[in-house]
């Protein structure tokens, strides 16, 4: 009966380590195949053609409709550079460079991937509707507050993710950690 109750409890701890890890693979995937600088994440191996195992099953479990890995790259973050979760109670500064891109947008969207942007407002930030400095920097405000420069207007309550993709870009030849990537800067919450 004792062996019986050990071997039941085996089974129990063998499967809830394999789906727990195999989930969060699917999800996080720190260590398995996604880039992270600083809040920001990407999946590199998105529109290869040999995507590794993990890269598949992320794909598989979005479901979504990814652009080839000769197209671009999108990078999504759910923290600002503190850690703390994205929330639309909160007014947001994103500001740095973006790596090298012909082209790259910014949105706003919900756990569902809805835009939350307000209505009559553009969807998304692109990179040629912005005011830059002098040095090539970006600075975007994002929130559900008027802000000034330039401004990414939201509506809504609750937590949300950033996605910044980046249309013909090489950013991952020769790639490192310390590339440059905007900043998320907290600002007022409500």
């Amino acid at each position: 009966m004792r062996f019986v109750l050990y071997l039941l409890l085996m089974i129990a701890v063998a499967l809830g380590v394999g789906f727990g890890l195999s989930y969060y693979a699917l999800t996080d995937g720190r260590l398995f195949g996604v880039a992270r600088v600083g809040p920001w994440t990407a999946w590199p191996d998105v529109g290869s053609n040999r995507p590794n195992p993990y890269t598949m099953g992320h794909l598989a479990r979005e479901a979504a409709l990814q652009i080839g890995q000769s197209e671009g790259l999108q990078f999504t973050a759910t923290t600002d550079n503190n850690g703390d979760p994205l929330t639309l109670a909160c007014t947001y500064r994103i500001e740095g460079r973006t790596p090298l891109a012909t082209f790259w947008t910014l949105v706003a969207v919900d756990a569902e991937g809805r835009n939350l942007a307000a209505p009559g407002q553009p969807l998304v930030i692109r990179s040629g509707d912005i005011a830059r400095a002098n040095d090539g920097s970006i600075i975007v405000y994002a929130g559900t507050r008027l802000m000034p420069q330039n401004w990414l207007e939201l509506m809504g309550t609750g937590e949300f993710t950033l996605k910044l993709t980046l249309y013909d870009t090489a950013v991952f030849s020769g790639f490192s950690s310390d590339e440059s990537m905007p900043s998320i800067v907290r600002g007022d919450c409500a």
